[in-house]
């Protein structure tokens, strides 16, 4: 079967991404696939039609492995998987709302709030200086509409709140969420699947003896020099185990996953966990945390992108990949 992996070109830790698109191809052309890598831009849809033209019926021949995340405006992830809407081909990972919901942090936490998910108490700033409510210091400021971390400053009081604002509506050109700084300790959980979902082994973010307990940009794309340990599995009790379960089901439900995603939540000084966000397009880079999970669930690297494959291609069909090849 035909599979493009469709990749970005305008992406922070450009090396760490290729190498994930360079390992998920190898991945999926140790499985039998024919694999293109793709570039997102608009010419994206005339490669596809040569490399996969459509069958008699007008159905496409293969499948897209996404891994886009766009590269113009506020609404850029939602852009290849519109891309691919249009033009009738499967792909792999979240529509093109889920996608955008993914990215809008703001609107994310509302819809989970509106299904009971606890996540850090927040305002939307254009300025600083807007009143901040019941808002209690530290405070995190991050810009809206971005990902791996870019951005993201802990302060203090009014007037760093001030500055920080400022930079990030300057600088990203966009509305600045302020939201609760939650002190406790950092876990992801990783999900897999569409109507049964599967719950990965959590990971631990161990910030060591570092004095700001915040994953960094830096830390993303391992640039920082005191590097985050990843515990996977994390050491839960049972109780709190089955509460971070449930509640990263619920948001993933609420923010209409599909197929895979990550969810990072924190968990303050009385045991209570909150959701920071979830990212519907988690790296498939071999040290990140989702790969980390899906290894300590009992995946190899190739078991899981066939995995991601498979459920894309049953919520097309009704049927797995190998199911549908033996007809």
């Amino acid at each position: 079967m035909k599979e493009p992996v469709i990749n970005t070109s305008d992406l922070s830790g450009r090396a760490i991404y290729d190498a994930t698109v360079d390992n998920v191809m190898a991945s999926l052309q140790e499985s039998g696939h024919e694999t293109l890598l793709c570039a997102s831009d608009g010419g994206l849809l005339t490669t596809l039609e040569q490399f996969m033209p459509a069958d008699p019926q007008g159905s496409a021949s293969g499948m897209a492995f996404n891994m886009a995340y766009g590269n113009k405006g506020e609404w850029r992830c939602s852009q290849v998987p519109t891309m691919l809407e249009m033009a009738g081909i499967p792909y792999t990972g979240p529509s093109p709302l889920g996608a955008a919901l993914e990215l809008d942090k703001v609107i994310a936490k509302k819809l989970m709030r509106d299904d009971g998910v606890p996540t850090p108490n927040f305002r939307v700033m254009r300025t600083g200086i807007e009143s901040i409510g019941d808002l209690r210091f530290p405070l995190i400021v991050k810009p809206r509409y971005e990902c791996v971390s870019l951005g993201v400053q802990l302060v203090e009081d009014t007037s760093r709140l001030k500055q920080a604002v400022e930079e990030t509506v300057t600088e990203y050109s966009q509305d600045a969420l302020v939201e609760e700084y939650i002190e406790g300790r950092e876990i992801c959980i990783s999900l897999l699947g569409n109507e049964g979902v599967e719950i990965l082994p959590p990971v631990e973010h161990d910030f060591g003896s570092r004095e700001t307990h915040v994953i960094t940009q830096e830390d993303k794309c391992h640039r920082s020099i005191a590097e985050l340990r990843k515990i996977c599995p994390a050491q839960i009790e049972n109780e709190l185990a089955s509460k971070l379960r449930d509640i990263s089901l619920a948001t993933f439900r609420a923010c209409l996953g599909r197929d895979y995603a990550r969810v990072d939540l924190r968990i303050d000084r009385s045991g209570h966990p909150f959701v920071l966000e979830i990212n519907f397009s988690p790296s498939l880079h071999s040290t990140h945390s989702y790969v980390r999970a899906a290894i300590a669930g009992g995946y190899s690297f190739a078991n899981l992108t066939d995995r991601i494959l498979d459920l894309a291609h049953n919520r097309y069909f009704g049927v797995g990949i190998a199911a549908r090849s033996t007809r």
